[in-house]
């Protein structure tokens, strides 16, 4: 039953072809990144004013669907601007990974008066569809539908220099380490 929550909800942002589309990136060139990869109509800077974001976003008319990877003050953002009934596919939360003090979210209140469905996800509830993921996104990219980046550290003896740069979002995509 989540397993199916879950592939509606990523179904509807899929079929979803919208001028309000946004995403939000720390930096000009991961914004241009999304626009260029996402094809949303805007990409946001995330460190900008929240209540700057929250305008921002209330001028897009709410929000429906919301991927969540981030956590703390954009999740509360989101939380505060998610639509009655709307859908939030939680997948991470790196934004406390290395906090010292995790930041407690302060708007879960909207989950109750919005009647929000909020459905945890880890890429291990998926395991069996591996393979048929894995085809579709070698055609995706075969293509030329799906680009991505990669940010590559060389030599196991920098791998902690990849990680904590990975914490810092200092990397581009996926942080990868080349044994040699």
């Amino acid at each position: 039953m989540e397993q199916e929550v879950l592939e509606k909800a990523y179904r509807d942002i899929q079929s979803r072809v919208h001028p309000d589309r946004f995403a939000s990136a720390g930096d000009a060139e991961r914004r241009a990144s999304l626009q260029w990869t996402t094809r949303v109509n805007e990409a946001y800077r995330t460190l900008m004013d929240p209540v700057q974001r929250a305008k921002h976003i209330l001028d897009l008319h709410g929000v429906d669907v919301a991927f969540e990877n981030v956590g703390g003050e954009i999740l509360d953002t989101v939380l505060r601007l998610m639509n009655v009934r709307g859908r939030i596919a939680l997948c991470g939360l790196i934004s406390d990974y290395n906090a010292k003090e995790p930041y407690g979210v302060k708007m879960f209140r909207s989950i109750l008066v919005n009647r929000l469905k909020v459905q945890g996800m880890i890429v291990f509830d998926w395991q069996q569809r591996y393979p048929e993921a894995n085809q579709a996104l070698i055609d995706l990219v075969l293509a030329g539908k799906l680009k991505y980046r990669e940010s590559v550290v060389d030599g196991i003896e920098n791998a902690p220099k990849g990680l904590i740069g990975l914490l810092k979002g200092e990397n581009f995509g996926k942080q990868l380490v080349k044994l040699t």
